[in-house]
């Protein structure tokens, strides 16, 4: 399929796909009466500063949007380590069960998460972290996808190019910042946008383990809104279009290492 036919499709998906971001931009822009109107909005309005201003009166939008940026960089950057680090040991050391443990962590991606949710709440609540930070971060460090991709990347990386690294005296932790980072990169900035959007868009645990307005993260913060009597959308379409964006700006800004990253983790092994 040429010429214009093939132009056609791809508008539709085009359009498919960047309509609803188009629509919920538009109707952040306007009144709560007028996005439902019976004559549909799909130019700009005069209320964006209006709704911003009833949504930070409402949630404190400068103060979860702060949280969210905390947890998710902080989530994601720890969790990122964990994983090359373990990726690591499975693909280039050799000991005593490596293939068995391997085998009972990529088990774990069939468990649903709802199973997990009553132990792990039990244990944060033990240890008396519950409508903490670190409630929200420590359950989520270690990402068993993360680990397979990480040690299914370092399978190519040839043995002889870290075994040259050691014979000039560098230490593990020095080969793995010299030479294994470099080459791994792609893979990484792969991994840290899923990573990074897990955490940004993640609701159901914080609801949970997150007690006071203070603590909320843009999701949750969002969602107390549609628990009111009388929903303002006006000021959900805004917080859900920030919500949006920085997602967006990270995957423009690493998309070449993205895609990368994906071809990398699909082929190598």
């Amino acid at each position: 399929m040429k010429g214009w036919p093939l132009t056609f499709v791809l508008a539709a998906v085009f359009a498919l796909c960047v309509g609803p971001f188009y629509w919920l931009a538009m109707a952040a822009t306007h009144a709560n009466s007028e996005i439902f109107s019976s004559t549909p909005k799909f130019y700009p309005g005069d209320q964006l500063g209006a709704n911003t201003a009833k949504l930070e009166e409402s949630i404190g939008l400068v103060h979860v949007l702060s949280n969210t940026v905390f947890v998710a960089i902080v989530q994601t950057s720890i969790a990122i380590v964990v994983a090359l680090l373990a990726g690591y040991a499975f693909a280039k050391f050799e000991f005593r069960g490596r293939n068995a443990f391997f085998v009972l962590l990529l088990s774990t991606l069939v468990i649903p998460g709802g199973v997990t949710i009553i132990p792990i709440f039990e244990m944060m609540n033990d240890l008396g972290l519950i409508d903490t930070f670190p409630a929200l971060i420590l359950p989520n460090l270690t990402v068993p996808f993360g680990i397979f991709l990480m040690r299914q990347s370092l399978l190519a990386v040839p043995d002889e190019l870290l075994d040259a690294a050691r014979v000039d005296g560098a230490g593990e932790l020095r080969v793995l910042w010299r030479v294994v980072v470099p080459v791994m990169r792609p893979v990484l900035a792969a991994l840290g946008v899923f990573l990074f959007l897990g955490a940004w868009n993640d609701f159901l645990w914080p609801l949970i383990a997150l007690r006071t307005p203070e603590m909320y993260t843009l999701p949750v913060a969002l969602a107390t809104l549609q628990a009111q009597a009388r929903t303002d959308f006006g000021q959900v379409m805004v917080g859900t279009a920030i919500s949006s964006l920085p997602m967006m700006i990270l995957f423009l800004v690493l998309q070449r290492q993205f895609i990368s990253g994906l071809l990398a983790g699909a082929t190598k092994g």
